[in-house]
């Protein structure tokens, strides 16, 4: 399945994007870390702390803010990744950029990398931004019916967007959904014609959320 994913990553060449000037303070980098676990390959996301003032307890890639001394955006993603959950950019092999976009409730621009790691990292969270760090098979997103689909609401008004839950070996649950689970999904539409036709808000709703 690795192999299916990294031969059909190849319509997504590697480049390093810098943002431009006056975007730079809303421009972030995301690393989709997939690791070679055998037949399947896992993919590394981490929950935000629930003491954060901005989306506590979401689930999202390693990842985060431009900073001027970055390089370019690829840089910018692996210095966030490992200083939010130590991994060690050595360990990566960054193979393919995706097509940036929004998250649905901030006014950022995201680059997605995707790196390969040819073995389980160790990895530990920095406190003051991760709450927890789990690792998702492949596969479990390939399964349509896992999804199902929630109602936000905002202003008394309710926005639908999909999601699906996962519950580690640990017994703790997991929300995924918004521009993380579009990322994921997206990646396996273009790479293993997963075929996950998923029914996002409009974009009348999105600017309805970020305006607020």
């Amino acid at each position: 399945m690795l192999e299916a994913i990294v031969k059909n990553l190849e319509k997504f060449p590697l480049c390093r994007p810098q943002p431009v000037d006056d975007q730079s303070r809303s421009t972030a980098a995301v690393l989709v870390a997939l690791i070679n676990s055998g037949e399947i390959p896992e993919i590394i996301l981490t929950q935000r702390a629930q003491h954060l003032s901005s989306h506590p307890g979401e689930v999202a890639f390693p990842g985060g803010m431009w900073d001027a001394e970055d390089a370019d955006l690829l840089q910018t993603a692996l210095r966030e990744a490992k200083e939010e959950i130590g991994l060690d950019p050595a360990l990566v092999e960054v193979v393919a950029t995706l097509p940036s976009a929004s998250p649905k409730r901030r006014n950022l621009r995201v680059t997605p990398f995707v790196g390969l790691l040819e073995n389980p990292p160790v990895l530990v969270g920095d406190p003051s931004e991760i709450g927890s760090i789990f690792t998702v098979p492949v596969s479990y997103f390939l399964d349509i019916e896992r999804y199902e689909y929630f109602d936000l609401i905002h202003r008394g008004e309710s926005i639908r967007f999909p999601r699906l839950q996962y519950c580690d070996n640990q017994n703790r649950e997991y929300q995924i959904w918004g521009f993380t689970l579009r990322v994921i999904t997206d990646m396996l539409n273009e790479t293993l014609g997963a075929e996950l036709n998923l029914i996002y808000p409009s974009h009348q709703e999105i600017q309805l959320l970020r305006n607020s």
